[in-house]
Protein backbone atom coordinates (compact mmCIF):
# COMPACT_ATOMS: atom_id res chain seq x y z
CA UNK A 1 0.00 0.00 0.00
CA UNK A 2 1.57 3.25 -0.76
CA UNK A 3 2.65 5.17 2.20
CA UNK A 4 5.01 2.35 4.02
CA UNK A 5 5.99 4.36 6.90
CA UNK A 6 3.32 3.19 9.36
CA UNK A 7 2.82 6.36 10.28
CA UNK A 8 -0.62 7.19 10.98
CA UNK A 9 -1.43 10.65 12.97
CA UNK A 10 0.44 14.16 13.06
CA UNK A 11 2.82 13.34 15.96
CA UNK A 12 3.84 10.49 14.56
CA UNK A 13 4.60 12.04 11.47
CA UNK A 14 6.39 15.08 12.71
CA UNK A 15 8.48 13.09 15.15
CA UNK A 16 9.63 11.07 12.40
CA UNK A 17 10.55 14.38 10.47
CA UNK A 18 12.48 15.51 13.80
CA UNK A 19 14.14 12.26 13.54
CA UNK A 20 15.44 11.65 10.29
CA UNK A 21 15.99 14.95 9.77
CA UNK A 22 13.45 15.81 6.72
CA UNK A 23 14.17 19.01 5.44
CA UNK A 24 11.33 19.28 3.03
CA UNK A 25 7.38 18.42 3.58
CA UNK A 26 5.16 17.92 0.40
CA UNK A 27 1.74 18.26 0.09
CA UNK A 28 0.90 16.58 -3.07
CA UNK A 29 -2.56 15.97 -4.65
CA UNK A 30 -4.43 14.99 -7.80
CA UNK A 31 -6.96 17.06 -9.40
CA UNK A 32 -9.19 17.04 -12.58
CA UNK A 33 -6.05 15.85 -15.14
CA UNK A 34 -4.79 13.09 -12.45
CA UNK A 35 -1.29 14.14 -12.62
CA UNK A 36 0.28 14.49 -9.21
CA UNK A 37 1.03 18.36 -7.82
CA UNK A 38 3.11 19.67 -5.09
CA UNK A 39 2.92 22.03 -2.55
CA UNK A 40 6.25 22.35 -0.42
CA UNK A 41 7.20 23.52 3.54
CA UNK A 42 10.28 24.25 4.77
CA UNK A 43 10.46 21.36 7.58
CA UNK A 44 13.00 23.23 9.66
CA UNK A 45 10.15 24.63 12.21
CA UNK A 46 8.06 21.51 14.05
CA UNK A 47 5.39 23.88 14.94
CA UNK A 48 4.49 25.00 11.57
CA UNK A 49 5.25 21.33 10.50
CA UNK A 50 2.47 20.54 12.92
CA UNK A 51 -0.14 23.06 11.57
CA UNK A 52 0.54 21.75 8.20
CA UNK A 53 -0.35 18.37 9.19
CA UNK A 54 -3.30 20.04 11.17
CA UNK A 55 -5.17 22.28 9.20
CA UNK A 56 -3.27 22.20 5.32
CA UNK A 57 -3.87 24.46 3.16
CA UNK A 58 -5.65 26.98 1.48
CA UNK A 59 -5.10 26.71 -2.83
CA UNK A 60 -6.73 28.00 -6.23
CA UNK A 61 -8.99 25.39 -7.13
CA UNK A 62 -9.39 27.18 -10.88
CA UNK A 63 -6.37 27.04 -11.67
CA UNK A 64 -6.71 22.67 -10.43
CA UNK A 65 -10.48 22.53 -11.78
CA UNK A 66 -12.14 23.65 -14.83
CA UNK A 67 -14.96 23.73 -13.47
CA UNK A 68 -14.25 26.26 -10.63
CA UNK A 69 -15.56 29.89 -10.73
CA UNK A 70 -12.03 31.87 -10.28
CA UNK A 71 -14.88 34.22 -7.90
CA UNK A 72 -14.97 31.53 -5.25
CA UNK A 73 -11.66 29.57 -6.10
CA UNK A 74 -10.08 28.93 -2.52
CA UNK A 75 -10.45 25.34 -1.25
CA UNK A 76 -8.04 23.28 0.68
CA UNK A 77 -5.58 19.98 0.89
CA UNK A 78 -5.61 18.43 4.27
CA UNK A 79 -3.07 15.70 4.68
CA UNK A 80 -3.87 11.78 4.73
CA UNK A 81 -1.12 10.76 7.25
CA UNK A 82 -1.10 7.14 6.02
CA UNK A 83 -0.01 8.03 2.42
CA UNK A 84 2.85 9.88 3.95
CA UNK A 85 6.19 8.34 1.96
CA UNK A 86 10.10 9.69 1.89
CA UNK A 87 10.53 10.91 -1.34
CA UNK A 88 13.12 8.83 -3.21
CA UNK A 89 13.92 12.17 -6.37
CA UNK A 90 14.37 14.97 -3.81
CA UNK A 91 18.08 16.20 -3.73
CA UNK A 92 17.15 17.40 -0.05
CA UNK A 93 15.39 14.66 2.32
CA UNK A 94 12.01 15.04 1.34
CA UNK A 95 8.77 13.75 2.71
CA UNK A 96 5.60 13.35 0.70
CA UNK A 97 1.89 13.04 1.93
CA UNK A 98 -1.00 12.70 -0.68
CA UNK A 99 -4.20 15.18 0.34
CA UNK A 100 -7.82 15.81 -0.07
CA UNK A 101 -9.78 18.46 -0.97
CA UNK A 102 -11.87 20.26 1.44
CA UNK A 103 -14.68 22.58 0.62
CA UNK A 104 -15.02 25.94 2.22
CA UNK A 105 -16.81 24.57 5.35
CA UNK A 106 -14.46 21.83 5.64
CA UNK A 107 -16.32 19.30 4.06
CA UNK A 108 -14.88 16.77 1.21
CA UNK A 109 -14.96 19.08 -1.77
CA UNK A 110 -18.10 17.78 -3.71
CA UNK A 111 -16.09 17.69 -7.66
CA UNK A 112 -12.77 16.45 -6.58
CA UNK A 113 -11.80 13.22 -8.17
CA UNK A 114 -11.43 11.19 -4.42
CA UNK A 115 -15.18 12.68 -3.47
CA UNK A 116 -16.71 11.16 -6.66
CA UNK A 117 -14.89 7.94 -6.77
CA UNK A 118 -15.46 7.09 -2.98
CA UNK A 119 -19.77 8.12 -3.62
CA UNK A 120 -19.63 5.75 -6.56
CA UNK A 121 -17.48 2.41 -4.33
CA UNK A 122 -20.09 3.91 -1.64
CA UNK A 123 -23.23 3.31 -3.65
CA UNK A 124 -22.05 0.18 -5.30
CA UNK A 125 -21.32 -1.41 -1.98
CA UNK A 126 -24.89 -0.24 -0.09
CA UNK A 127 -26.83 -1.16 -3.23
CA UNK A 128 -25.28 -4.27 -4.11
CA UNK A 129 -22.74 -5.65 -1.26
CA UNK A 130 -20.40 -5.43 -3.95
CA UNK A 131 -17.23 -4.00 -3.68
CA UNK A 132 -14.83 -4.04 -6.68
CA UNK A 133 -10.97 -4.46 -6.50
CA UNK A 134 -8.46 -3.10 -10.21
CA UNK A 135 -5.70 -4.47 -11.26
CA UNK A 136 -4.32 -1.27 -13.70
CA UNK A 137 -1.74 -2.87 -16.67
CA UNK A 138 -0.08 0.55 -17.63
CA UNK A 139 1.67 1.32 -20.54
CA UNK A 140 4.48 3.66 -21.81
CA UNK A 141 7.16 4.60 -24.02
CA UNK A 142 10.68 5.26 -23.09
CA UNK A 143 11.86 7.45 -25.18
CA UNK A 144 15.75 8.74 -26.48
CA UNK A 145 18.80 9.48 -28.82
CA UNK A 146 19.63 6.11 -30.67
CA UNK A 147 23.48 4.49 -29.46
CA UNK A 148 26.01 3.42 -31.17
CA UNK A 149 26.12 0.43 -29.46
CA UNK A 150 22.11 -0.28 -30.37
CA UNK A 151 23.61 -1.22 -33.92
CA UNK A 152 24.91 -4.13 -32.35
CA UNK A 153 22.05 -5.72 -30.71
CA UNK A 154 19.58 -4.32 -33.49
CA UNK A 155 15.63 -4.82 -32.31
CA UNK A 156 12.66 -5.96 -34.76
CA UNK A 157 10.18 -2.87 -34.64
CA UNK A 158 6.95 -4.17 -32.95
CA UNK A 159 8.66 -7.05 -31.83
CA UNK A 160 9.28 -6.20 -27.94
CA UNK A 161 7.26 -8.02 -25.37
CA UNK A 162 8.98 -9.53 -22.63
CA UNK A 163 12.13 -8.58 -24.41
CA UNK A 164 15.88 -8.58 -22.47
CA UNK A 165 18.42 -6.63 -22.52
CA UNK A 166 20.47 -5.92 -24.61
CA UNK A 167 18.10 -6.00 -26.92
CA UNK A 168 15.37 -4.00 -24.67
CA UNK A 169 17.61 -0.74 -23.84
CA UNK A 170 16.01 0.57 -21.09
CA UNK A 171 15.41 -3.12 -18.80
CA UNK A 172 17.77 -1.20 -16.37
CA UNK A 173 15.38 1.43 -15.95
CA UNK A 174 12.47 -0.27 -15.99
CA UNK A 175 14.41 -2.51 -13.08
CA UNK A 176 15.09 0.81 -10.98
CA UNK A 177 11.38 1.71 -11.18
CA UNK A 178 10.31 -1.00 -9.95
CA UNK A 179 12.54 -1.07 -6.85
CA UNK A 180 11.57 2.74 -6.16
CA UNK A 181 7.86 1.67 -6.21
CA UNK A 182 8.53 -0.92 -3.64
CA UNK A 183 10.40 1.40 -1.24
CA UNK A 184 7.60 3.62 -1.30
CA UNK A 185 4.92 1.27 -0.49
CA UNK A 186 3.68 -0.01 -4.14
CA UNK A 187 3.39 -3.10 -4.53
CA UNK A 188 3.34 -4.74 -8.30
CA UNK A 189 2.45 -7.34 -9.86
CA UNK A 190 5.52 -7.24 -12.41
CA UNK A 191 6.83 -5.31 -15.13
CA UNK A 192 8.06 -6.42 -18.68
CA UNK A 193 8.85 -5.16 -22.17
CA UNK A 194 5.71 -4.32 -24.16
CA UNK A 195 5.41 -5.18 -27.61
CA UNK A 196 6.21 -1.70 -29.23
CA UNK A 197 9.36 -0.15 -30.79
CA UNK A 198 10.40 1.90 -33.22
CA UNK A 199 13.40 3.95 -34.03
CA UNK A 200 12.09 7.53 -35.72
CA UNK A 201 13.60 9.44 -38.55
CA UNK A 202 15.50 11.41 -36.06
CA UNK A 203 17.37 8.89 -34.93
CA UNK A 204 15.45 8.63 -31.44
CA UNK A 205 14.43 5.16 -29.94
CA UNK A 206 10.75 4.36 -28.64
CA UNK A 207 10.63 1.62 -26.41
CA UNK A 208 7.23 0.14 -24.80
CA UNK A 209 6.92 -1.25 -21.32
CA UNK A 210 4.52 -2.20 -18.67
CA UNK A 211 3.74 -2.00 -15.01
CA UNK A 212 1.04 -3.79 -13.23
CA UNK A 213 0.71 -2.92 -9.40
CA UNK A 214 -1.35 -5.18 -7.38
CA UNK A 215 -4.96 -5.60 -7.27
CA UNK A 216 -6.55 -2.97 -4.94
CA UNK A 217 -9.79 -0.62 -3.79
CA UNK A 218 -10.02 1.76 -6.97
CA UNK A 219 -9.13 4.33 -4.55
CA UNK A 220 -5.78 3.36 -3.68
CA UNK A 221 -5.75 2.16 -7.40
CA UNK A 222 -6.42 5.71 -8.91
CA UNK A 223 -3.86 6.89 -6.38
CA UNK A 224 -1.27 4.39 -7.54
CA UNK A 225 -2.00 4.60 -10.88
CA UNK A 226 -1.08 8.52 -10.66
CA UNK A 227 2.27 8.39 -8.33
CA UNK A 228 3.42 5.57 -10.91
CA UNK A 229 3.42 7.75 -13.66
CA UNK A 230 5.15 10.16 -11.63
CA UNK A 231 8.13 7.72 -10.56
CA UNK A 232 8.52 6.24 -14.01
CA UNK A 233 8.82 10.11 -15.36
CA UNK A 234 11.24 11.19 -12.74
CA UNK A 235 13.31 7.31 -12.88
CA UNK A 236 13.47 8.06 -16.60
CA UNK A 237 14.69 12.32 -16.45
CA UNK A 238 17.53 10.69 -13.96
CA UNK A 239 18.99 9.12 -17.14
CA UNK A 240 18.20 12.39 -19.62
CA UNK A 241 15.39 10.08 -21.25
CA UNK A 242 11.70 11.11 -21.71
CA UNK A 243 8.70 8.81 -20.88
CA UNK A 244 5.55 8.71 -22.97
CA UNK A 245 1.68 7.71 -21.56
CA UNK A 246 0.08 9.13 -24.51
CA UNK A 247 -2.41 6.87 -26.14
CA UNK A 248 -0.43 6.44 -29.87
CA UNK A 249 3.24 7.97 -30.39
CA UNK A 250 2.67 6.81 -34.17
CA UNK A 251 0.33 5.71 -36.65
CA UNK A 252 1.69 2.41 -37.50
CA UNK A 253 2.96 1.53 -33.91
CA UNK A 254 1.42 0.22 -30.83
CA UNK A 255 -0.47 2.59 -28.94
CA UNK A 256 -0.62 2.74 -25.19
CA UNK A 257 -3.50 0.82 -22.99
CA UNK A 258 -4.67 0.97 -19.40
CA UNK A 259 -6.32 -1.69 -19.38
CA UNK A 260 -8.57 -2.81 -16.37
CA UNK A 261 -9.05 -5.69 -14.74
CA UNK A 262 -12.27 -6.01 -12.48
CA UNK A 263 -12.79 -8.54 -9.28
CA UNK A 264 -16.08 -8.43 -7.92
CA UNK A 265 -16.31 -9.47 -4.01
CA UNK A 266 -18.78 -9.81 -1.93
CA UNK A 267 -18.04 -10.56 2.20
CA UNK A 268 -14.60 -10.71 1.08
CA UNK A 269 -15.05 -13.48 -1.41
CA UNK A 270 -15.14 -13.57 -5.50
CA UNK A 271 -17.93 -13.63 -7.41
CA UNK A 272 -16.09 -13.50 -11.19
CA UNK A 273 -16.80 -17.19 -11.08
CA UNK A 274 -19.20 -20.11 -10.37
CA UNK A 275 -18.04 -23.14 -8.33
CA UNK A 276 -17.17 -24.96 -11.20
CA UNK A 277 -15.24 -22.10 -12.23
CA UNK A 278 -16.55 -20.78 -15.27
CA UNK A 279 -17.83 -17.42 -15.17
CA UNK A 280 -20.57 -16.50 -13.10
CA UNK A 281 -23.69 -14.98 -13.50
CA UNK A 282 -22.69 -11.87 -11.34
CA UNK A 283 -20.00 -11.38 -13.89
CA UNK A 284 -22.05 -11.44 -16.74
CA UNK A 285 -24.07 -9.07 -15.32
CA UNK A 286 -21.35 -6.32 -14.55
CA UNK A 287 -20.27 -7.27 -17.98
CA UNK A 288 -23.50 -6.27 -19.41
CA UNK A 289 -23.59 -2.99 -17.46
CA UNK A 290 -20.14 -1.88 -18.89
CA UNK A 291 -21.27 -2.80 -22.48
CA UNK A 292 -24.45 -0.88 -22.21
CA UNK A 293 -22.39 2.37 -20.98
CA UNK A 294 -19.54 1.30 -22.98
CA UNK A 295 -19.73 4.48 -25.79
CA UNK A 296 -20.14 7.02 -22.46
CA UNK A 297 -17.23 5.20 -20.81
CA UNK A 298 -14.71 6.82 -23.14
CA UNK A 299 -15.51 9.97 -21.91
CA UNK A 300 -13.65 8.93 -18.85
CA UNK A 301 -11.06 6.22 -20.27
CA UNK A 302 -10.23 8.32 -23.31
CA UNK A 303 -9.88 11.95 -22.78
CA UNK A 304 -7.84 13.36 -26.16
CA UNK A 305 -8.04 12.94 -30.04
CA UNK A 306 -4.99 10.86 -29.77
CA UNK A 307 -6.93 7.86 -27.96
CA UNK A 308 -9.35 7.41 -30.68
CA UNK A 309 -6.50 6.91 -33.03
CA UNK A 310 -5.35 3.96 -30.68
CA UNK A 311 -9.17 2.19 -31.76
CA UNK A 312 -9.23 2.79 -35.12
CA UNK A 313 -5.32 1.45 -36.02
CA UNK A 314 -5.76 -2.20 -34.38
CA UNK A 315 -2.93 -2.33 -32.42
CA UNK A 316 -4.48 -5.20 -30.32
CA UNK A 317 -6.77 -2.29 -29.38
CA UNK A 318 -11.04 -3.24 -29.02
CA UNK A 319 -12.36 -1.44 -31.79
CA UNK A 320 -16.38 -2.97 -31.18
CA UNK A 321 -18.44 -3.13 -28.39
CA UNK A 322 -18.00 -7.09 -27.53
CA UNK A 323 -16.81 -9.49 -25.16
CA UNK A 324 -15.06 -13.39 -25.57
CA UNK A 325 -12.63 -15.19 -23.51
CA UNK A 326 -9.31 -14.61 -24.26
CA UNK A 327 -9.70 -12.17 -27.53
CA UNK A 328 -7.27 -9.12 -27.16
CA UNK A 329 -10.14 -7.23 -29.66
CA UNK A 330 -12.62 -7.58 -27.57
CA UNK A 331 -13.61 -4.77 -25.57
CA UNK A 332 -14.28 -7.09 -22.59
CA UNK A 333 -11.88 -9.92 -22.37
CA UNK A 334 -11.79 -12.87 -19.82
CA UNK A 335 -8.12 -13.82 -19.47
CA UNK A 336 -6.76 -17.52 -18.56
CA UNK A 337 -7.97 -18.14 -14.71
CA UNK A 338 -5.10 -20.92 -13.70
CA UNK A 339 -8.02 -23.19 -13.31
CA UNK A 340 -5.79 -26.20 -12.73
CA UNK A 341 -4.13 -24.32 -9.42
CA UNK A 342 -6.87 -23.96 -6.69
CA UNK A 343 -5.43 -20.78 -5.09
CA UNK A 344 -7.06 -20.24 -0.97
CA UNK A 345 -7.02 -16.98 0.82
CA UNK A 346 -8.30 -13.79 -0.01
CA UNK A 347 -4.89 -12.85 -0.92
CA UNK A 348 -5.82 -14.89 -4.11
CA UNK A 349 -9.12 -14.20 -4.84
CA UNK A 350 -8.41 -11.38 -7.67
CA UNK A 351 -6.67 -14.04 -9.79
CA UNK A 352 -10.06 -14.24 -11.20
CA UNK A 353 -10.86 -11.23 -13.19
CA UNK A 354 -12.64 -9.88 -16.49
CA UNK A 355 -10.45 -7.28 -18.19
CA UNK A 356 -11.71 -3.83 -19.45
CA UNK A 357 -9.41 -2.98 -22.90
CA UNK A 358 -10.64 0.76 -23.90
CA UNK A 359 -8.78 2.86 -21.58
CA UNK A 360 -5.65 4.81 -21.81
CA UNK A 361 -3.77 6.41 -19.99
CA UNK A 362 -5.11 10.01 -20.92
CA UNK A 363 -7.62 9.35 -18.31
CA UNK A 364 -8.43 10.59 -14.68
CA UNK A 365 -7.92 7.40 -13.11
CA UNK A 366 -10.53 8.29 -10.59
CA UNK A 367 -13.33 9.54 -12.63
CA UNK A 368 -12.53 6.39 -15.18
CA UNK A 369 -12.77 4.05 -12.20
CA UNK A 370 -15.97 5.87 -10.67
CA UNK A 371 -17.59 5.82 -14.37
CA UNK A 372 -16.73 2.02 -14.47
CA UNK A 373 -18.64 1.30 -10.61
CA UNK A 374 -21.61 3.44 -11.99
CA UNK A 375 -21.56 0.73 -15.16
CA UNK A 376 -21.05 -2.10 -12.83
CA UNK A 377 -23.63 -1.24 -10.33
CA UNK A 378 -26.21 -0.67 -13.45
CA UNK A 379 -25.40 -3.89 -14.38
CA UNK A 380 -26.17 -5.72 -11.00
CA UNK A 381 -29.08 -4.10 -10.39
CA UNK A 382 -31.04 -4.56 -13.97
CA UNK A 383 -30.06 -7.94 -14.08
CA UNK A 384 -32.43 -8.82 -17.02
CA UNK A 385 -31.43 -5.98 -19.46
CA UNK A 386 -28.18 -6.47 -18.79
CA UNK A 387 -27.81 -10.76 -18.91
CA UNK A 388 -29.71 -9.91 -22.45
CA UNK A 389 -27.08 -7.29 -23.25
CA UNK A 390 -24.22 -10.10 -22.81
CA UNK A 391 -26.05 -12.53 -23.98
CA UNK A 392 -26.41 -10.47 -27.55
CA UNK A 393 -22.26 -8.56 -27.34
CA UNK A 394 -20.66 -12.62 -27.02
CA UNK A 395 -17.80 -12.55 -29.45
CA UNK A 396 -18.51 -16.00 -30.38
CA UNK A 397 -21.95 -15.67 -30.71
CA UNK A 398 -21.71 -12.93 -32.63
CA UNK A 399 -18.93 -13.26 -35.33
CA UNK A 400 -19.56 -12.37 -38.93
CA UNK A 401 -22.31 -10.44 -37.79
CA UNK A 402 -22.11 -6.42 -37.46
CA UNK A 403 -21.38 -5.14 -34.30
CA UNK A 404 -21.36 -1.96 -32.66
CA UNK A 405 -18.36 0.47 -32.99
CA UNK A 406 -16.74 2.26 -29.85
CA UNK A 407 -16.60 6.19 -31.03
CA UNK A 408 -13.97 7.43 -33.30
CA UNK A 409 -13.63 10.65 -31.59
CA UNK A 410 -13.75 12.95 -28.63
CA UNK A 411 -16.57 14.65 -30.27
CA UNK A 412 -18.94 11.44 -30.58
CA UNK A 413 -17.77 10.37 -26.92
CA UNK A 414 -19.20 13.52 -26.12
CA UNK A 415 -22.01 12.94 -27.57
CA UNK A 416 -23.14 9.23 -26.29
CA UNK A 417 -22.02 10.90 -22.90
CA UNK A 418 -24.75 13.59 -23.86
CA UNK A 419 -27.41 10.93 -24.00
CA UNK A 420 -26.51 8.46 -21.16
CA UNK A 421 -25.70 11.23 -18.45
CA UNK A 422 -28.48 10.29 -16.53
CA UNK A 423 -26.63 7.77 -15.45
CA UNK A 424 -23.47 8.94 -14.25
CA UNK A 425 -25.49 11.87 -12.18
CA UNK A 426 -27.96 9.28 -10.65
CA UNK A 427 -27.96 10.07 -6.72
CA UNK A 428 -25.44 13.06 -7.30
CA UNK A 429 -22.24 10.54 -8.19
CA UNK A 430 -20.84 12.56 -11.10
CA UNK A 431 -21.71 16.51 -9.95
CA UNK A 432 -23.58 17.83 -12.98
CA UNK A 433 -21.13 20.57 -13.46
CA UNK A 434 -18.56 17.78 -13.93
CA UNK A 435 -20.48 16.50 -17.00
CA UNK A 436 -21.09 19.56 -18.32
CA UNK A 437 -17.19 20.27 -18.15
CA UNK A 438 -16.60 16.68 -19.50
CA UNK A 439 -18.96 17.13 -22.42
CA UNK A 440 -17.31 20.57 -23.20
CA UNK A 441 -13.91 19.84 -23.16
CA UNK A 442 -14.29 16.72 -25.91
CA UNK A 443 -16.60 19.16 -28.09
CA UNK A 444 -13.72 21.78 -27.77
CA UNK A 445 -11.24 19.32 -29.55
CA UNK A 446 -13.46 19.59 -32.71
CA UNK A 447 -12.24 16.14 -34.00
CA UNK A 448 -15.32 14.80 -35.81
CA UNK A 449 -13.25 14.32 -39.20
CA UNK A 450 -10.37 12.37 -36.68
CA UNK A 451 -11.17 9.34 -38.81
CA UNK A 452 -10.89 10.90 -42.22
CA UNK A 453 -8.21 12.84 -41.53
CA UNK A 454 -6.41 9.47 -40.50
CA UNK A 455 -6.95 8.16 -44.30
CA UNK A 456 -6.32 11.42 -46.24
CA UNK A 457 -3.76 13.74 -44.08
CA UNK A 458 -1.36 11.34 -42.16
CA UNK A 459 1.11 13.96 -41.94
CA UNK A 460 -1.43 16.07 -40.30
CA UNK A 461 -2.36 13.11 -37.40
CA UNK A 462 1.48 12.45 -37.09
CA UNK A 463 1.24 16.53 -35.75
CA UNK A 464 -1.48 15.93 -33.32
CA UNK A 465 0.15 12.97 -32.08
CA UNK A 466 3.73 14.91 -31.28
CA UNK A 467 1.34 17.53 -29.55
CA UNK A 468 0.20 14.94 -26.82
CA UNK A 469 3.45 13.13 -26.38
CA UNK A 470 3.40 13.91 -22.53
CA UNK A 471 -0.32 13.87 -22.08
CA UNK A 472 -1.47 12.31 -18.92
Amino acid sequence: MLGNLNLTSKEEISRYISEKNIKILNLCHIPEDGRLKTLSFAAIDQKRVMDVLEFGERVDGSSLFSFIDPNKSDIYITPKMHTAFVNPFSTSSAMNILCKYLDENGNPLDIAPETILARAEEKLRTSSYVTLKALAELEFYIISEQEPTELLFPSTAEKHYHESAPFSRFEAIRHEILTTLASIGITTKYAHGEVGRMATKDSAVMEQHEIEPMPQNLTRMAETIAVTKWVIRNTCAKYNVSASFSPKIAIDHAGNGLHIHLCGLKDGRSIIADFDGSLSVESKKMIGGILKLASSLTAFGNAIPISYIRFVSRKESPIHICWGARNRLALIRIPLWWSFKQAEGEADECRKTFEFRAPDPSANTHFLLAAISVAVRYGLENAEESLRIAEELHFERKHGKRLKSLPKSCNESASHLKKERKYYEAEGIFPKVLIESTIKKLKAYKDKDLAKKLKEEPRKIEELIQRYLHYG
